[in-house]
């Protein structure tokens, strides 16, 4: 069939009526599950849990793409486990603020939020999760404080547009998933509440953070064992204990490998880009890692490697560390000490690399310096302060 060339009216008529046919089509998979309607009250003290979940078993239901909707409004939620797996793909749109118990008897019975066993999820919509944290920061009868949001074993998820304030202990700690991107999220929480940190990665891989703010009393960001594929660019960190990887050691066979960390900001932190391993007799490694065009602001530690986490055991670290690579870090330190490699001396830093370091005391006052223990390597470009690191022995 051909159109008439002649009639322009009818062409645009029908080429209109064709693709209004292709978009009812494209979207007729599509619906939208709103707390509201299932009788959420969005009052901030009445616990919508029940409700939200209710919700939750109808969208997981769905053949087709579901958005499950938390509208504007303040939602008490006492605690809410999203499982799968699902028939579809699903989105979840927070535009309101999603609030804690601050009541021990409630919030000491396990995780808060958590999203389990599902393929193809996004969660966005510019909203707010507040874990009222500070009525669990001095509390000592929970065995474990919950965190704001866990992803456990979470096949292609999309994470953003979210704030994450004040969690119990880790704003987002993500378990045993693949292929999981958190972009545009903010993390808040002063610096002197304990264990909040922004973002765990454990067990995980392929993992990004993107162009984020995370504040917080722990580390930033945390990458444990069993972690690799890990990419973190545009993250702005501070306060809190730095970009971390580790602890490791604590038990046999802790890995982490190829994680890279770019053009990221550092202010007032504890730390910079650190790697840290319990002084233990358990054997891993972490291996393939780059940190580049790093800014330090006033941080603690820029440069940090300590095989000795946790002094008070005796023993060797076991964990190797190789293939680390620092380049183009630059800005001013809290400390004289710029460059801390404390490794170990059963198995010593391997292929350290040190390229353009500028690190300045904030006044200027003192040069910085470094300080090795075992540590292997070399450096090249600008080197500030000088590098202490030993050369590879001659083969």
């Amino acid at each position: 069939m051909k159109f008439v060339e002649a009639d322009s009216h009818y062409n645009i008529f029908a080429r209109v009526f064709i693709l209004s046919l292709i978009f009812v089509r494209t979207n007729a998979d599509d619906k939208i599950f709103s707390v509201i309607s299932y009788g959420a009250k969005a009052d901030g003290v009445t616990d919508d849990s029940e409700v939200f979940l209710k919700a939750w078993m109808d969208a997981c239901k769905w053949n087709g793409e579901a958005t499950y909707l938390i509208p504007l409004g303040t939602y008490m939620i006492y605690g809410a486990n999203f499982n799968g797996p699902c028939k579809g793909s699903l989105i979840v749109k927070i535009q309101g603020v999603i609030k804690a118990s601050t009541n021990p008897k409630i919030f000491c019975k396990g995780s808060w939020i958590s999203f389990e066993y599902l393929n193809n999820l996004e969660i966005e919509g510019g909203g707010t999760l507040d874990g009222q944290g500070a009525s669990a920061w001095g509390q000592s009868q929970c065995a474990t404080r919950p965190y704001t949001i866990g992803l456990s074993s979470i096949q292609n998820a999309i994470v953003h547009d979210i704030h994450s304030i004040n969690s119990k202990m880790f704003h987002f700690d993500i378990y045993n998933c693949n292929n999981v991107t958190l972009s545009h999220v903010n993390i808040i929480a002063p610096s002197d509440s304990p264990n909040t940190n922004g973002i765990h990665i454990s067990l995980s891989s392929n993992i990004r953070v993107f162009d984020s703010n995370i504040g917080t009393g722990d580390d930033c960001i945390s990458i444990f064992a069993g972690s690799q594929n890990v990419n973190i660019s545009g993250v702005t960190c501070g306060p809190g204990h730095g970009i971390s990887i580790g602890s490791l050691g604590n038990k046999p066979n802790e890995v982490v490998k190829d994680v890279h960390v770019k053009n990221c900001t550092l202010i007032a932190t504890q730390n910079g880009m650190r790697i840290k391993s319990w002084a233990s007799s358990n054997v891993g490694e972490a291996t393939s890692i780059s940190f580049e065009d790093i800014i330090m602001d006033k941080v603690n530690n820029p440069i940090i490697i300590d095989q000795h986490y946790c002094p008070s055991h005796t023993a060797k670290s076991l964990v190797q560390i190789k293939n680390v690579t620092f380049n183009n870090i630059r800005g001013t330190s809290n400390s004289l000490v710029a460059v801390y490699f404390n490794c170990s001396s059963s198995l010593p830093c391997q292929k350290i690399n040190l390229n353009d370091i500028k690190l300045i005391t904030d006044n200027n006052s003192k040069p910085t310096i470094a300080s090795c223990a075992n540590a292997i390597g070399h450096a090249t470009g600008i080197e500030l302060p000088p590098s202490c690191l030993k050369p590879a022995l001659e083969s």
